[in-house]
């Protein structure tokens, strides 16, 4: 039986029990890949969905022993390599989502975009799957800015566009969108990437080397800014979202 408060072990690697971290870990894509699918901060739970496996591809680590977990905030699953959370994680009892209204949502608001551009001031560059800091991907830096204030989303930016209540705006008229409301780009077919509204149509973000600032700054959707980020975005511009309620940890397509 496991023992509430008790230190993860290699023996108590077992599906379905639920731990939470003392330590920030990677989670990665595949059981045999090194490629960071997500990070998670000390304090967040995990549940695991699979036994300890032995693989023979190497993840970066001398154990390359893995399993599956799932982050209980948010329902996004990955693999995390055992050595990293063996003692390091305690046995938790029952998770609870903690479902804010929208008026208490809307009053964290600001302390969002402060903790945003807090992180905007520190030295940081573009990192797929960074949640961590202070290298983020774009939807780990909205996912991060609002769970600073205890709002739940989720992980990935395709899933926060169908989560957030789509609201009227378009790259011509921006009186529509409040403060912290989502920004969301990419193809017709399917969002890729994500922002956070500042005001007056400019917004934070993180973007890679390829399309953007290395790193998170500040651009902006009307046509008078001009510079060439903005306007490698402003042609990939979707549509926008509010957050008006937290995700439940429910797992996500």
């Amino acid at each position: 039986m496991l023992t509430l408060g008790a230190l993860l072990t290699r023996d108590t690697i077992l599906p379905g029990s639920c731990w939470q971290l003392e330590i920030s870990v990677n989670g990665f894509v595949t059981s045999a890949s090194n490629e960071l699918a997500t990070q998670a901060v000390a304090g967040r739970s995990f549940e695991i969905l699979s036994f300890e496996k032995v693989i023979e591809a190497s993840t970066g680590s001398q154990d390359a022993s893995v399993f599956q977990a799932r982050f209980l905030e948010d329902g996004y699953s990955c693999w995390l390599i055992s050595s990293d959370v063996i003692g390091r994680a305690r046995n938790r009892g029952e998770w609870k989502p903690n479902l804010l209204n929208f008026s208490q949502i809307q009053s964290r608001i600001p302390e969002v975009m402060s903790w945003v551009e807090k992180a905007a001031s520190r030295p940081n560059q573009y990192l797929w799957g960074g949640t961590v800091g202070p290298d983020f991907d774009c939807s780990g830096l909205v996912q991060s800015a609002f769970a600073s204030q205890g709002i739940w989303l989720p992980r990935d930016a395709y899933q926060q566009e169908s989560f957030a209540k789509a609201i009227p705006a378009d790259i011509a008229n921006v009186e529509q969108l409040f403060l912290g409301d989502l920004l969301f780009f990419g193809t017709p077919q399917k969002c890729t990437h994500v922002a956070l509204h500042k005001g007056s149509g400019l917004y934070w973000h993180s973007s890679s080397s390829s399309n953007g600032r290395n790193g998170i700054g500040c651009d902006g959707l009307l046509s008078s800014y001009t510079n060439r980020v903005s306007s490698n975005y402003r042609a990939q511009f979707r549509g926008a979202g509010r957050i008006c309620s937290c995700h439940d940890g429910t797992t996500l397509p």
